[in-house]
């Protein structure tokens, strides 16, 4: 599939228009730019358009050459200019056309603005003379691609480039082989031009990366070359971006600021998501006490309604109150910095210690995914062109915590070190605390991704074109829809898929006897003594366990435990809860330890199905299961085994 496709009848011809997936480059690494590069440069078009942004117009010319390197017939429609102009912009897009030999049509699409000249500019492109660009790389890549050049030319698929056929084997691009090939054919092997040309390159000096990095920096150049005059503009223009991205990016400021933007997202989420969540939460506890009079009085029989109405719909009423205030407040807030062109600074600064990790910078997006849902994460790891960054950037996602997890450590911070305080003063150190918790499991992430990078996955973290765009007002109207609609809604949908019947089950370990005690009772003795080693207990272990569809109640499946009542409770206000915990053994350091394990443990459910549909493999979300969870075991076993040698809690 290549995407959308339509057809346009104009001058007694007919066009047949298909849509590629939208990308930044053809040095393919991404199913998305597979897809696109593969049509363009194997589907035999007549005429390629390459749509630009006026605003940007030297950054996106990197595609342009691309696909002038590839076909012969492109014309280049610059977009967006009605937007141009309300910058002070001017274009002369007159003399881009003969730097690049190609036509170059001015456009303005909302309004409709150039797409007669455009369909000109095609029809011109695909009756006239057709020549590929030829882009200069150094001395000795130019040697290898000469030699490579005459086999390259008998196998090329027609209306491709052999020259840049051989460009994409030199830098050593499977896929590309697998599309055209099916895999390594007979000529790629042994003596070949191919393994000569790479032999001559490496006695040369250049490894793999240097070759990708080198190709990769040709294209930048000419596009800055190319378009050296064409933007002309007020003296200020983008001065305010580059100022702000002096601090946002530097070393010295840009970690701190993003430390503090965590700190007020998680301030803002909960401290607005609080009186949202109470009031849900009467609101739905009033329908369940309506639907109980509703079942007494009818002739079903009593147990069942226990089940569905105190099992399965009082879970359900758990997570819709606690988890949907604060989805609702955090996805539009990232939304926000996403559409403010914030976020990919927060990339740009981690880039530089996921390298180090071996893995991608772009991890650092899906990981920020994480802080909302661990499952929007992880789907958020298509963006990852290699299939190894991406499988460790899905396996490492657990390790920020969800907004699920967040009033379990926020109460558990409140009680044991804030010693229950209320007020403004209080919820800003609680954000605070929560936010280094944060960057713990940010720590933690990037240490499981160096191991994992460095065995199970061995490779060189892969280059990528980072799109810095230009700062912008958000689109608050857009925002709200696509981040209540598409994350917000979807999430919460797929959580309670998987909560109702946990609900039911939840109610069955909790009423159902065996020998005098209930089913739930014997779990939490069965793991006390694995709890006690982890500094916790068996409640703790067996709540967690339990909050498998959703963390939100793993705090009230403690408590109904601990009361040994037979269905989740509301929980009280905080100073009682406190009570509770400490006359069932909970000190600081218990408090420590639960936190931890909060942190690392086993993802959700629907996290865990999520990596079983993108891996496509039950392995790897096994895989998901158990890394984060041996991570948290080790850290609470080794932290406990602490407090008792030095004889804290």
């Amino acid at each position: 599939m290549t995407g959308a496709q339509g057809v346009c009848r104009r001058g007694g011809r007919e066009y047949v228009l298909v849509d590629v997936p939208g990308c930044y480059s053809l040095l393919a690494h991404s199913p998305e730019e597979e897809v696109a590069r593969d049509f363009i440069c194997f589907g035999q078009p007549d005429a390629v358009i390459v749509v630009c942004d006026a605003t940007c117009l030297e950054r996106n010319l990197n595609l342009v050459l691309q696909v002038m390197e590839a076909v012969p017939r492109v014309v280049v429609c610059v977009n967006l200019m009605d937007e141009a102009k309300k910058k002070g912009l001017a274009l002369d897009l007159e003399e881009l056309s003969r730097r690049l030999g190609t036509p170059v049509v001015a456009a303005a699409a909302r309004s409709g603005r150039g797409l007669d000249g455009l369909l000109d500019a095609v029809e011109t492109a695909c009756s006239g003379h057709a020549q590929v660009r030829r882009i200069p790389y150094p001395e000795a890549l130019e040697q290898a691609i000469e030699q490579l050049l005459p086999a390259a030319e008998a196998v090329c698929p027609p209306g491709c480039s052999p020259r840049w056929l051989c460009a994409r084997l030199l830098d050593g691009d499977s896929a590309l082989r697998q599309a055209l090939w099916g895999g390594d054919p007979v000529w790629l092997g042994g003596e070949s031009p191919l393994e000569k040309a790479r032999k001559y390159l490496s006695d040369a000096g250049w490894d793999a990366r240097r070759i990708q990095d080198t190709m990769a920096a040709a294209f930048v150049g000419q596009a800055e070359e190319l378009c050296r005059g064409i933007v002309r503009g007020p003296a200020d223009y983008r001065r305010l971006d580059r100022r702000l991205d002096a601090v946002f990016t530097s070393r010295a400021a840009g970690f701190p600021l993003m430390l503090t933007l965590l700190c007020l997202l998680f301030w803002i989420t909960v401290t607005g998501a609080n009186i949202p969540s109470e009031l849900l939460s009467r609101a739905l506890f009033r329908l369940e006490g309506w639907l109980a009079s509703l079942w007494a009085g009818s002739v079903l029989p009593g147990w069942l309604g226990e089940l569905l109405i105190g099992g399965v719909f009082r879970t359900v009423a758990w997570i819709i109150s606690v988890m949907l205030p604060p989805m609702a407040i955090f996805f539009p807030l990232f939304t926000l910095l996403e559409d403010s062109g914030y976020l990919p600074r927060v990339a740009f600064n981690l880039d530089r210690c996921f390298q180090k990790c071996r893995a991608c910078g772009k991890q650092a997006l899906t990981m920020c995914m994480g802080l909302g849902c661990n499952a929007a994460g992880v789907v958020g790891c298509r963006i990852l062109d290699s299939p190894r960054e991406r499988m460790i950037a899905m396996l490492t996602n657990s390790f920020v915590p969800c907004n699920g997890r967040y009033p379990t450590m926020i109460a558990v911070i409140t009680m044991f070190f804030l010693g229950g305080a209320a007020g403004l003063g209080a919820s800003l150190l609680s954000a605070v605390c929560l936010a280094l918790v944060i960057v713990l499991g940010v720590g933690m992430t990037l240490l499981v991704s160096r191991i994992l990078s460095g065995t199970v996955f061995r490779g060189m973290p892969s280059s990528f074109t980072l799109e810095l765009p230009p700062y912008r007002r958000p689109q608050v109207g857009k925002v709200l829809v696509r981040s209540l609609l598409d994350r917000t809604l979807f999430v919460l949908g797929r959580a309670l898929s998987v909560a109702a019947p946990a609900g039911a089950l939840i109610w069955l370990l909790a009423n159902w006897n065996v020998g005098g005690r209930s089913l739930l009772a014997w779990c939490t003795g069965f793991l006390d003594p694995l709890g006690r080693l982890l500094g916790m207990d068996g409640v703790i272990l067996t709540a967690f366990l339990l909050g498998l569809p959703a963390n939100e109640i793993v705090l009230p499946l403690m408590l109904m435990a601990y009361t040994a009542q037979g269905a989740l409770t509301e929980i009280p206000d905080l100073a009682a809860l406190q009570g509770i915990l400490e006359a069932n053994g909970w000190t600081w350091a218990t408090g420590v330890c639960v936190i931890l394990f909060s942190l690392m443990h086993w993802p959700c459910s629907t996290t865990c199905l999520t990596v079983r549909r993108e891996s496509g493999s039950w392995k790897w979300a096994a895989a998901a299961f158990l890394i984060p969870t041996a991570a948290g075991m080790a850290v609470c076993f080794l932290f406990s085994g602490a407090a008792r040698l030095l004889g804290w809690g």
